[in-house]
């Protein structure tokens, strides 16, 4: 396996100065501050009317003054309350320069009503009101966030709790909102990763890593691993875009440093609700010493499993119960993907009492399993492998290359996407053959295209890089199943499949090698069963959002897992049904805020069946 042993200097990230974040910039001391939020971190507000406004606020995370963009003044903004079977009315203002726009992630609403400028609505110009009003129809753990440029990594997200009409009995409930904070402005970070996008990657390989290996490996092989890895274009470091180099992690506003801390009394059944809200950040979750218990994914009640750590996709939510019965405290620890930083918060039965911060992990390369190369998992790693094999792989990639792909899934502008008929794997009976899940539109073959899948593999078993190899329970969605059996149909109308793309030296990302700029709306007839089958050609793990609508995760066995927010490890091929029955326009992208601005993203059209040869004509 190819280690990378990293010096202190190069895995220092900034922990960020004792105060927490929620109400920076009022000149409030830390009593003061706590007495102004709730034991969220940030102001709740709860009931069917809500005022909020959007503006700039000035903060001080790191000890540098900053300007984020907050919703009444807080960072997060406040978590807000509802309840199932209301009907919320929300009045935002907008007090910026440029339009905004808030997105009520996994709840189901008219398409008005979902926020996305250029699809939904024109967006919130400066200076007005936008007013917001819809019934509630589920319960659970939700967020909400901008989905004009790049506000939701400047502070604009915060928590969205809908209570039951028959409320589960706790003795403390707790939302932890995970994020990543940068001091840099975000279209500076943006047009940095287009200039060179392993900027904020310190894991890459250096020049003592190279004369380290010319002693344990001797010059020649090193040279050939070089010219390997050279020619495919690929490195097994490449784990996150953006880092703990730019990044603070925050809990709940809070910096490590200023430590969110929760209170419990030993023996109470504790809810946690987390909810990842970051930007570009994949978290690792554990509580050193305390079990956990998963209750719900996405909002949504699931069979109760144990377990020890997850990794929480960028958007996702986890609903846990904790009972701490030790008066002691615990941390909360969530370390980043790439093990660049973590957040940090502390459930203690006393404020002066804290806990050790684990040391975090060392950063884990990929292997080949994790680039669509699953035949060559019995190699350590690709530097383990040979020329001939390196011959063979590049020729396979050069023979997809000329292939011509008549009647494959492709979304060339102008065209609707095609169906893929329906037919048996002899490793899942629900999806496609091999032959269409695993080659590639032409459209794939161009200079958005760096990668593509060898052989992608059903993965929802698998931790992820990094997991793999713990002395503990690691939650994967294949523990999970929604509480009360499928909530839908186990069988589907129809079948899209479409492939996860990107050239990750150009920074640019896609569907299908079609980025969205060029790419023509998805359509879903209304009512229809569709299931989607995504594989991931690229390196990176991407969480997909589809708005709207439910996304019910087949797990085998006749099991689905109902989510708003899927994540898609490298190689990984995976399929999920769909049930189109809200009407409009809808959004579908990478959750990924960096990613999706580069064109990993498409327009959901839901219409009615009749309507669909005029749309197309």
């Amino acid at each position: 396996m190819d280690s990378f042993p990293i010096s202190t200097a190069r895995r220092r990230f900034v922990q960020g100065i004792a105060l927490g974040g929620a109400a920076l910039g009022l000149g409030l001391s830390p009593r003061q501050l706590l007495a102004t939020q709730s034991q969220t971190g940030a102001p709740e507000l709860s009931g069917r009317h809500f005022a909020l406004t959007i503006g700039n606020t000035g903060v001080n995370l790191t000890g540098r003054r900053a300007n984020a963009v907050t919703v009444n003044g807080t960072l997060p903004a406040p978590t807000l309350r509802w309840r199932q079977g209301d009907t919320v009315t929300l009045a935002v203002t907008n007090h910026l320069a440029h339009t905004t726009s808030i997105h009520w992630h996994g709840i189901l609403l008219p398409f008005q009503m979902d926020g996305v400028p250029g699809i939904s609505f024109a967006g919130i110009a400066p200076g007005e009101t936008f007013t917001y009003r819809f019934p509630v129809v589920q319960s659970g753990t939700y967020w909400y966030h901008s989905h004009s440029g790049f506000q939701e990594q400047r502070g604009l997200y915060g928590a969205l709790v809908i209570d039951p009409e028959q409320p589960d009995p706790v003795d403390r409930d707790y939302v932890v909102v995970l994020s990543d904070w940068t001091d840099e402005d975000p279209d500076h970070l943006y047009a940095t990763l287009k200039k060179l996008s392993d900027y904020y990657n310190f894991n890459e390989r250096t020049v003592f890593d190279t004369l380290r290996d010319f002693r344990e490996k001797g010059v020649a092989q090193t040279l050939q691993d070089r010219r390997m890895w050279n020619r495919m274009r690929m490195s097994s470091r490449d784990l996150a875009d953006v880092t703990g180099y730019t990044y603070t992690y925050l809990t709940n506003g809070h910096t490590p440093n200023g430590n969110w801390t929760a209170l419990f009394q030993p023996g109470e059944r504790i809810k946690l609700r987390f909810i990842n809200s970051s930007a570009m950040t994949f978290f690792d979750i554990r509580i050193p010493g305390l079990d956990m218990t998963v209750v719900a994914m996405d909002g949504q009640p699931v069979a109760p499993v144990r377990f020890h750590e997850c990794r929480l996709g960028v958007a996702e939510t986890l609903d846990v119960i904790v009972t701490p019965t030790e008066n002691r405290a615990y941390t909360l620890f969530a370390q980043s993907i790439d093990r660049s930083g973590f957040a940090r918060g502390t459930l203690t039965p006393n404020p002066a009492l804290s806990a050790a911060v684990p040391a975090m992990d060392a950063p884990t390369p990929l292997t080949p399993r994790d680039m669509g190369m699953a035949g060559m998992d019995g190699m350590d790693g690709m530097d383990g492998m040979d020329h001939g094999q390196m011959t063979t792989m590049e020729s396979d990639h050069h023979a997809m290359a000329s292939m011509d792909h008549n009647g494959m899934h492709e979304m060339h502008s102008g065209q609707a996407p095609r169906s893929v008929p329906f037919a048996t794997d002899a490793h899942n009976p629900d999806l496609p053959p091999r032959s269409s899940v695993d080659q590639h539109a032409r459209s794939e073959h161009g200079p958005g295209v760096d990668m593509r899948a060898h052989q992608p593999q059903a993965m929802l078993d698998d931790p992820g890089f990094g997991l793999r190899e713990r002395d503990w329970k690691v939650l994967t969605y294949a523990d999970l199943e929604t509480a009360g059996g499928a909530p839908d149909s186990l069988t589907a109308d129809r079948e899209i499949v479409l492939h996860l793309t990107g050239n990750m030296e150009r920074y640019m990302w896609s569907f299908n090698g079609i980025k969205f700029a060029d790419s023509v709306p998805l359509e879903l007839y209304l009512g229809e069963r569709v299931r989607i089958t995504l594989v991931n050609d690229t390196m990176m793990t991407h969480p997909i959002h589809l708005h709207g609508m439910w996304s019910d995760l087949e797990v085998g066995h006749g099991k689905l897992l109902r989510k708003h927010t899927i994540t898609v490890k490298p190689g990984e091929k995976l399929s999920y049904l769909v049930r189109a029955d809200a009407e409009g326009g809808w959004a579908y992208h990478c959750h990924l805020l960096y990613h999706m601005e580069a064109g990993m993203f498409r327009e959901v059209r839901v219409v009615k069946a009749a309507t669909h040869g005029e749309a197309n004509g």
